[in-house]
């Protein structure tokens, strides 16, 4: 009774909902150009997201209960919500998904100020018309806080339904694919794309570069995340596919939005999302209550 039973309810609440921190795959084991097939549970984050005239059209990731990040040129008309569906727990693009779910979008948040890919800010921000269930399939990654460093060499991954050559689409069922590449510096990736005089592209401080000089491996036509396993074990989304010239050539490394300049962005239009680097404050408000009770439990234990 008491300080017992409430600090008891309080635990239980807890736990449950710490096992839903983000960035660890519940059941992941530890052909986008140059991918694998990847296997069922281990990005349970990805989303695939279709509309109705089109079918797939761009991947996202689950960042909260109701919410999915992707990028802004996926949604060319933002208001047309009725045309698009999105899929989660899906791992077969073609075949029978047993954990998946598909949801309406209630509302798209485009960042402010984006105009076209090679712009910048190619952010947005989907809310869907019903919540996620969390599983072993469905879970999400971490974001990270405007600090978080991802430096030049760092081995990321990308996934999603891509192509996995010029206009050719995943065989069969359409697994879902996952390809390994380097971060690379913002000068680096400048120089590259500027080694061809018709194709100057500027990189943009909220712009960052993930693949191989000499090709070979590539997110073409994927739109999906590029993510980050910190030294802890935690996924973090470093980025979203924004564009890239042809698909895996040389000196033509794929460009992503920089999720670390979106921070505050993605903080004011979802408060609940999970931070990396910047002290959760789902987790931390958590485990200090849940400290908190623990001492009180104790005292009255053993006093």
């Amino acid at each position: 009774t008491g300080p017992f039973s409430t600090c008891s309810a309080l635990i239980l609440y807890i736990l449950p909902g710490s096992a839903q921190s983000c960035g660890r795959p519940p059941a992941a084991e530890t052909r986008i150009v140059g991918g694998v097939d990847a296997t069922a549970g281990k990005w349970p984050w990805q989303v695939d997201i279709q509309t109705s005239s089109s079918g797939h059209v761009c991947g996202g990731s689950i960042i909260a209960k109701d919410w999915v990040l992707s990028a802004a040129h996926c949604f060319p008309n933002p208001s047309d919500l009725g045309s698009f569906t999105i899929y989660v727990g899906r791992h077969k693009l073609n075949g029978l998904n047993y954990h998946e779910s598909s949801h309406r979008v209630r509302q798209i948040v485009i960042a402010d100020g984006y105009t076209e890919p090679h712009s910048g800010r190619d952010v947005a921000l989907v809310q869907l018309s019903t919540p996620v269930t969390w599983s072993d399939y469905v879970h999400p990654v971490c974001l990270p806080a405007s600090g978080t460093l991802f430096p030049s060499g760092m081995m990321c991954y990308v996934t999603g339904w891509g192509n996995i050559r010029n206009d050719v689409p995943l065989p069969g069922v359409g697994t879902l694919q996952e390809v390994k590449v380097p971060i690379l510096s913002q000068s680096s990736c400048e120089e590259m794309y500027n080694l061809n005089p018709k194709e100057q592209i500027d990189i943009l401080y909220n712009m960052i570069c993930a693949g191989y000089q000499e090709g070979g491996k590539d997110s073409w036509r994927l739109w999906g995340p590029l993510m980050c396993q910190m030294v802890n074990g935690t996924w973090v989304q470093a980025g979203v596919v924004s564009f890239g010239l042809g698909c895996a050539y040389a000196n033509q490394p794929g460009v992503y939005s920089r999720m670390t300049s979106f921070s505050s962005f993605i903080r004011s239009t979802v408060p609940e999302v999970q931070l990396y680097g910047r002290g959760n404050h789902i987790w931390g408000e958590s485990t200090l209550v849940f400290l908190g009770c623990l001492t009180t439990l104790l005292t009255i234990l053993y006093r």
